[in-house]
């Protein structure tokens, strides 16, 4: 098991399985969300950041939509490659 009791594992996706991918991106695009919200709501918003984060999302969803036609080892390696992104999201 890794990461945090919260946090999703995905570590073990067998066979490409692509519901376990679709939630590894949206857990993602969730964690984008809060953060957009969060920074709109600052005393002092930082545009720039909000951007950035804006830019990531639209790179995490068009990810998620890639799904509907990735075969089993490009949506296995999706779901490794966003559920690794989640941890270092939640570490920074």
């Amino acid at each position: 098991m890794t990461g945090t009791p919260d946090e999703p594992d995905f570590s073990g996706l067998e066979g490409g399985d692509e519901q376990a991918a679709q939630d590894a991106v949206q857990e993602v695009v969730n964690w984008y969300n809060t953060q957009i919200i969060a920074e709109r709501r600052a005393p002092a918003p930082d545009e720039e950041r909000i951007e950035e984060l804006k830019a990531s999302r639209q790179t995490a969803l068009a990810d998620q939509a890639q799904l509907a036609t990735a075969d089993p080892e490009e949506a296995e390696q999706i779901a490794a490659v966003y559920a690794a992104r989640l941890r270092e999201l939640n570490e920074s």
